[in-house]
């Protein structure tokens, strides 16, 4: 097993002043490490019958995961990207609120999910992905992310849920 991060770069400043973000393309870029990444996501879960990737490089680690199970990926989408009739859930952000949508059809009650993100921070996004799964009936088996920022509150948010991360790193809010 190797130290999956050093594959993760730190961009200070980026998307703004305060922040450091962290890089998954390195890791992307490497073969094996995207692979043993993805192994290492899959190890903790029993497999599901459907995984919900979240835009966008939950997208990544999602379809992986969803051919890894041989299951179908359901995409949780920015509003206005699914063409069919969708489920829409609302959240808020440090400065405002966003939402995420998947097509109404996307998952059948009962259908145990997994959830995949690259990244765990305060939890906002995560749980409006949980909360479209548990509206069309199905049932959150568990949450996987790459990178999770332990300090920013994102887990002790998902409380009800498992959650899974790869890496984690220490930051204060």
């Amino acid at each position: 097993m190797s130290d999956l991060g050093r594959f993760i770069r730190d961009v200070p400043g980026f998307p703004r002043p305060g922040i450091v973000f962290k890089d998954i393309t390195p890791l992307l870029a490497d073969p094996g490490a995207f692979a043993e990444a993805v192994e290492r996501m899959a190890a903790p879960l029993t497999p599901p019958q459907a995984v919900v990737a979240v835009e966008s490089r939950g997208f990544l680690f999602g379809a992986a995961l969803a051919l890894r199970w041989r299951v179908p990926l359901v995409p949780a989408r920015k509003p206005g990207k699914l063409p069919a009739v969708t489920v829409r859930e609302a959240y808020a952000l440090e400065y405002g609120e966003d939402a995420l949508e998947v097509h109404a059809d996307a998952l059948r009650a009962g259908q145990e999910t997994v959830i995949v993100d690259d990244l765990l921070a305060t939890g906002g996004t995560a749980l409006a992905a949980a909360r479209l799964v548990e509206r069309l009936g199905a049932r959150v088996a568990g949450l996987v992310f790459l990178v999770e920022l332990v300090g920013l509150g994102g887990r002790g948010r998902l409380g009800g849920y498992p959650v899974h991360s790869v890496l984690r790193y220490e930051v204060s809010e």
